[in-house]
């Protein structure tokens, strides 16, 4: 057993397990970040006494949405393999840990987006109402820019949640930072090498936070 940090060889592995952490968590924002966005747009204004009410669409939505959503992660994983293979033709490795984490992503965010979006003066909506503004406008240019830095949070702590979900994708081989850790650490006793990939991924949420913080704040002050 050779326990420490070998730069020759853990040094390039560590670097590729991040590249393929913010793979995966950058192409999970773009899909289920977007796709939560407009599920949680359409549970607000559907809702009853929103400004596109519809009963059916309304209890639709909120059923699925409470169906997925508190699945656990590593179940979710598993469950879906038939999906994952059809969408990407295997069930193993980094791209096969996407659509899992797009899905998860996408029913988690989409209560943060309704809840944000709850939030906002019914005064407002009225008021633009009497301006003669349709609902499409009222939800393009109203909705989403009053919520904007709440929103802004939200995707923050989302993905700081898909990067900590994205190291479960060690347990199918799905490469990153968590798979680093459990194959060339735990796997081989070697709890330096553990604690390293632990604390790069400490650092990454440090970033993700900072970066999600001074936007959010930017955007509450225009």
């Amino acid at each position: 057993m050779n326990v420490g940090w070998d730069w020759d060889l853990h040094g390039p592995l560590a670097l590729e397990a991040l590249g393929e952490t913010l793979y995966m968590a950058a192409l999970t924002m773009l899909i289920g970040g977007a796709a939560g966005l407009i599920v949680g747009t359409a549970l607000y204004v559907t809702r009853a006494g929103s400004i596109l009410p519809n009963r059916v669409v309304f209890a639709v939505l909120n059923v699925v949405v409470n169906f997925v959503r508190p699945i656990p992660f590593v179940i979710l994983l598993v469950a879906i393999i038939p999906l994952t293979s059809l969408l990407t033709g295997t069930f193993l490795g980094t791209a096969a840990v996407v659509p899992p984490l797009a899905i998860a992503t996408a029913f988690g965010f989409s209560r943060i987006v309704e809840q944000n979006l709850v939030t906002i003066e019914p005064g407002v909506i009225e008021a633009a109402r009497a301006t003669g503004a349709g609902p499409w406008r009222i939800i393009a240019t109203l909705l989403v820019p009053e919520a904007l830095g709440p929103l802004i949070l939200g995707v923050t702590f989302v993905f700081v949640a898909v990067i900590d979900m994205s190291a479960v994708a060690g347990t199918v081989g799905g490469g990153g930072l968590g798979d680093f850790a459990l194959t060339y650490g735990h796997h081989r006793w070697n709890p330096v090498v553990t604690w390293a990939a632990v604390g790069v991924i400490i650092v990454l949420v440090q970033l993700v936070q900072l970066v999600g913080n001074r936007l959010s704040r930017a955007a509450l002050r225009r």
